[in-house]
C-alpha cells in the first residue's frame, strides 16, 4: 500500500460530482485516462475499491461514500477561502453568481439594467458553467457553491449546509425550425417522433422531465446529434438539422423556429436558488437573492412556455 498523494483526492470529487470519467475529465481539463489512473492511486493507497462502474456511470461504494463523507467540510472550507478574505476585506460589493448558459442568457441578463438602476453599489459577476444545469450526470451535488455566493440550479442539491429554495419550474418544449417542418411535416400532439431527425441530450444526461421524455419517445426516430448544452441544440435546431427539446424561456422567442409539442407533455426541471448560509446574512448578497425571487416570479409566464402558448 502506498502514500495517498492528496491531489488524487481532487480526482476523486470530480468524478464523485460528475458521475462519470468523462464528465470529470472535461471539468478538470485532462483527458479520461488521467482520471481513470489517478482514481486507481488512490484506491491502491487506501485498499478500498471507491466506485461501482455501472453502466449509467459512477456510484460511490460504501467506502466512496465513507470517503465522500470526510471530505467534504473539508472541500467546503478550501473552496471558500476566497470568498471570506473579500468579504473580511470588505470588498462587499461584488457578488459571484452561477447558473446554466440558459438561465443566465434568458433569465438574468435582461434583468441586468433594472438591477444596476437600483443598486449601482453592487457589481454583479456572472458565472455561466455548464455544470450547473440540472440534465448534467451528476446524480449528487458535492459542493454548488463552489467559487460562487449564488447558485441557480436547476436541480435540488442532495447536500451541503446552505440555504435553498425552490423558484420554480422550467418548462421545455419540442421545436423545430419553420423549413424543417415544411419539409418534414408536424409532430403530433402524442410527441410521436417517427420519421424524425431528433437532437438529442448528452449521454451523461440523467433521466429527468425532457431528457426521460425524449429518451421514451425518440425510439423510432433518427438520432443525428447530442449535445448537453441548450444554446448548440438550439443553434441546431434553427440551421433546420431536426427537432430538439428545449427550455420555452430560450426557444420560444427565437426567430424561425416553431413549437411542436406543448410543455404539458415534454416536462420541466425546478430551479433552486442556493446561497451559503453565512454569506445569505450579508446585505448585498441578499439584496440580489431578494432580487433573483422577484425575477423568477415575474417571469413565470416566460419560464413555464405560457406567455408564448
Amino acid at each position: 500500500m502506498r502514500n495517498i498523494d492528496w491531489d488524487d483526492l481532487r480526482f476523486f470529487l470530480a468524478v464523485t460530482a460528475a458521475g462519470s470519467l468523462s464528465a470529470a475529465a472535461r471539468e478538470l481539463g485532462v483527458n479520461t485516462t488521467t482520471v481513470l489512473r489517478r482514481v486507481g492511486g488512490l484506491e491502491d493507497a487506501l485498499g478500498a475499491r471507491l466506485f461501482d462502474r455501472l453502466r449509467s456511470g459512477y456510484t460511490p461504494t460504501a467506502d466512496g461514500a465513507r470517503l465522500l463523507e470526510s471530505l467534504e467540510p473539508v472541500d467546503r472550507c478550501l473552496s471558500s477561502l476566497q470568498r471570506d478574505f473579500r468579504a473580511g476585506a470588505s470588498q462587499g460589493g461584488d457578488v459571484r453568481i452561477g447558473a446554466s448558459e440558459t438561465i443566465a442568457a434568458a433569465l438574468i441578463a435582461p434583468a441586468l439594467q433594472r438591477f444596476h438602476e437600483m443598486r449601482d453599489d453592487i457589481i454583479l459577476d456572472i458565472v455561466a458553467d455548464p455544470n450547473q444545469t440540472g440534465a448534467s450526470a451528476a446524480p449528487r451535488i458535492l459542493d454548488p457553491l463552489r467559487d460562487v455566493d449564488i447558485a441557480l440550479r436547476l436541480a435540488r442539491p442532495t447536500q451541503g449546509d446552505m440555504l435553498a429554495r425552490k423558484l420554480g419550474d422550467v418548462a421545455y418544449g419540442l421545436y423545430a425550425a419553420e423549413d424543417y417542418v415544411a419539409t418534414h411535416g408536424e409532430v403530433p400532439p402524442d410527441g410521436d417522433l417517427s420519421g424524425h431527425r431528433v437532437i438529442g441530450f448528452g449521454e451523461d444526461a440523467r433521466p429527468l422531465g425532457p431528457v426521460w421524455w425524449m429518451a421514451r419517445t425518440a425510439d423510432t426516430a433518427t438520432i443525428v446529434m447530442r449535445a448537453s448544452n441548450a444554446t448548440t441544440r438550439l443553434n441546431a435546431v434553427r440551421a433546420g438539422l431536426g427537432v430538439a427539446a428545449l427550455p420555452c424561456i430560450a426557444a420560444d422567442g427565437a426567430a424561425g423556429i416553431v413549437r411542436l409539442v406543448a410543455p404539458a407533455h415534454v416536462g420541466a426541471l425546478e430551479l433552486w436558488l442556493l446561497a451559503r448560509r453565512d454569506l445569505a446574512q450579508l446585505a448585498h448578497v441578499r439584496a440580489v437573492m431578494d432580487f433573483l425571487i422577484a425575477e423568477v416570479k415575474a417571469r413565470g409566464g416566460d419560464l413555464s412556455g405560457a406567455a408564448a402558448a
